[in-house]
């Protein structure tokens, strides 16, 4: 008789999201036009530009609330969203669960250039199985989140 294929799936935010208060925009507004009159007065037109489309872009993602992401860990993979990351470009991961992080996250580090750091909420599971899961498929190696997650999530995106 075959087996069945274990699949632990389970759906979390992509990150949590801060409601942004008007002042917050204000301040954004404010930084933008000073940096742009800056770079007017040192003759950087192309800066302002840059620093004027990087305001927008900035205030459009904090306004849009986070998607809910369904992530999937099969025989095949790691599936993020419609994103299946094989066990082929997988170096390791970390299943981290200690008091520095409101909720558990799993760490993986790939192969891929678009991706080669994951960090993934673990919500409506036990992070042991994961790990458990994960040790029979893939290396396990004790990672840092990357610090330029870090910092994304300090600023509240």
């Amino acid at each position: 008789m075959a087996e069945t294929p274990v699949t632990l799936r389970w759906e979390a935010y992509e990150h949590d999201h801060i409601e942004r208060s008007a002042d917050w925009y204000w301040a954004l507004g404010i930084v933008t036009v000073s940096v742009v009159i800056i770079s007017v007065l040192l003759h950087n037109i192309l800066f302002g530009v840059v620093v004027v489309i990087a305001a927008f872009t900035i205030a459009l993602i904090a306004r849009t609330p986070p998607q809910l992401i369904t992530f999937e860990i099969s025989d095949r993979g790691i599936r993020t969203g419609k994103t299946l990351h094989r066990y082929s470009d997988i170096i390791s991961f970390w299943v981290e669960d200690e008091i520095a992080h409101d909720r558990p996250v799993l760490l993986v580090d790939t192969t891929k250039w678009s991706a080669p750091n994951l960090v993934i909420p673990i919500e409506h599971i036990d992070p042991d199985l994961v790990r458990s899961y994960l040790q029979e498929r893939a290396t396990e190696k004790h990672m840092m989140e990357p610090l330029t997650h870090k910092i994304v999530e300090f600023f509240g995106f």
